[in-house]
């Protein structure tokens, strides 16, 4: 059976595996689902991390076993495994995106959405605050969030998410990504396109694919398959792991 490492994406933590992690487990896989530093429930240290700091992390964790891992990275979590790929290339298996940011070497997750017609998102805007030191930033508002994550996800699950989402190091989004063909390129790649994404919109995902081919799955899903179709997206998961 595989390794995996779930890597969450902005705001979330390690918890929004939780319907994944033992479907994997219960088909026979190794499953890890880490809060990163500083997410999930590291919050309350008030620790912000910065992108290396997170993909040494993962790194860590792939090394941490003889038998090398798949890294699925949700959403923003795409640039935590792309880094941690090419910091760890020997120990890692596969890296699967899951509508995630996958960057092509040099990029910056600022270039991306600013700089394609496929990324606009204007209900986001006004719904993200700013710390006071401009060093994070978190959701206030709870309707654009579920719409933007949980389109198709039941009401309780989605709410339940929101009350748990965290403060998000806003360096993430300036931060370019290190990559090389000779260390992440060697890595095979999928990405999990999920058709009915209001955060990472169906038309950037493919264009991330056009500008970076790879292996492609698709769900008709919102952001968040984890919780709206998880049978589904564990069958995806344990088809890579095969």
């Amino acid at each position: 059976m595989a390794r995996y490492i779930l890597i969450h994406g902005a705001w979330h933590g390690g918890w929004c595996w939780e319907e994944i992690a033992p479907r994997l487990q219960a088909l026979g896989h190794d499953v890890r689902a880490p809060d990163l530093p500083g997410m999930g429930a590291d919050a309350p240290s008030g620790h912000v991390a910065t992108l290396e700091e997170w993909a040494m992390f993962v790194a860590g964790m792939a090394r941490a076993a003889d038998e090398p891992a798949i890294l699925v990275g949700h959403s923003r979590g795409g640039i935590v495994v792309s880094r941690a790929a090419e910091l760890a290339p020997d120990a890692v298996s596969h890296i699967v995106y899951l509508a995630a940011v996958m960057a092509l070497p040099g990029q910056s997750m600022a270039e991306i959405f600013d700089n394609s017609t496929e990324a606009r998102t204007p209900h986001v805007a006004g719904s993200i605050s700013m710390a006071q030191d401009g060093r994070t930033s978190l959701w206030h508002d709870q309707d654009t969030a579920l719409r933007a994550f949980y389109g198709m996800t039941s009401e309780a699950q989605a709410a339940a998410a929101f009350a748990r989402l965290t403060p998000e190091p806003t360096s993430m989004r300036d931060a370019p990504i290190h990559l090389t063909a000779a260390r992440y390129g060697t890595v095979p790649r999928t990405y999990i396109h999920c058709e009915r994404d209001e955060s990472v919109l169906p038309g950037l995902q493919r264009a991330m694919v056009t500008a970076q081919p790879c292996a492609t799955a698709s769900l008709d899903t919102d952001h968040s398959p984890f919780y709206s179709a998880p049978d589904e997206l564990t069958a995806l998961l344990d088809r890579v792991g095969r």
